[in-house]
């Protein structure tokens, strides 16, 4: 009986997406050093496994991580809050590998203060 499980776990292993495979976690981002930056957003993307931004801070486009969309809204911060060209302030902290990308714990919009984390 325990053989013809095997098929399936092989299948149900195949279908996990790429993306939950490469994600990275918390560890890869340096909480000693924190960034803050005021510019409008150059793209926003909502969804999961969380929200995504660009901004472009010493003289890199760099890629923001947010939160997952359902704590952004339980938080306050809504899809319509974060558009393309709007002013934000962004505070997070940059990745340890020099990549340009940061995750988010603070999101100041329209004079509203959101804590993502």
């Amino acid at each position: 009986m325990k053989i013809h499980l095997v098929p399936f776990a092989v299948v149900a292993a195949l279908s996990v997406p790429a993306v939950a495979l490469a994600h990275h976690g918390w560890s890869s981002y340096d909480a000693e050093q924190v960034i803050k930056i005021t510019a409008p957003l150059m793209e926003v993307s909502w969804g999961n496994p969380h929200g995504m931004a660009k901004v472009r801070y010493r003289n890199k486009v760099w890629d923001v991580v947010l939160a997952p969309t359902a704590r952004m809204e339980a938080r306050g911060l809504t899809k319509g809050m974060l558009t393309t060209g709007k002013p934000v302030t962004l505070v997070g902290y940059p990745r340890k590998d020099g990549t340009a990308e940061m995750r988010i714990e603070r999101v100041t919009v329209g004079g509203a203060v959101i804590e993502l984390r």
